[in-house]
């Protein structure tokens, strides 16, 4: 396809780097609607790579992309407009991007939200290091974005923190931590905490 020529070229697969001609390429490609053509232009854009440099443009061909559920495209409308990059500087559609992106699974997108302190994008952040969705599995990470999290009082990352504390997952077994996490999550009218509490106090008798 006209796009993995201009990827190619792009990449330098198989074939000598040549960023002008992929530019050309993905700009074709993109105006037959192609969605990760759409993306490489605004990067390309972003960058001046087989282009002159042009932040406006970059985030154009990039919400090209983003409107159409591509999650790096979204990500990448977020941070322009968290940081003003190529738009007028805003943090709630920076926001509302970044969750577009975070509901589609992009990594990036709940990095940057828990960088901005979002209390839905620190827990998610904990639960995909928790599960390894979009990264490998780490317990250490999982367990310090939910401790974070839950210190802001999400009552799902106080129930996940309860839970690593009872099964020593990232973290040395502590009953009476793991107890007081599900208490702080089911006060929130949390179920499954609720359902844990009642669980733990039938096999203490």
């Amino acid at each position: 396809s006209i796009f993995l020529l201009g990827y190619f070229d792009y990449k330098g697969i198989e074939i000598s780097k040549n960023n002008e001609k992929a530019f050309n390429l993905f700009i074709n490609a993109s105006e037959k609607n192609h969605i990760l053509a759409q993306y490489f232009v605004g990067n390309c854009y972003e960058y001046g790579n087989g282009t002159a440099k042009n932040e406006k443009l970059a985030f154009e061909y990039y919400k090209k992309s983003a409107n159409k559920s591509l999650s790096r495209g979204q990500t990448q409308i977020g941070y322009f407009y968290e940081n003003g990059i190529g738009v007028k500087k805003s943090l709630k559609k920076a926001f509302y991007w970044y969750e577009k992106a975070k509901n589609n699974g992009n990594i990036i997108a709940m990095h940057n939200l828990a960088e901005g302190g979002y209390l839905d994008g620190i827990m998610m952040l904990g639960y995909c290091y928790d599960n390894g969705i979009g990264t490998k599995i780490n317990m250490q990470k999982a367990f310090e974005f939910y401790q974070k999290s839950a210190n802001l009082g999400d009552m799902l990352a106080q129930y996940n923190l309860g839970l690593m504390y009872e099964f020593g997952k990232g973290i040395i077994k502590n009953k009476d931590k793991a107890n007081y996490w599900y208490k702080k999550s089911a006060k929130q009218g949390y179920q499954n905490a609720k359902n844990k509490l009642e669980l733990l106090r039938k096999n203490k008798s």
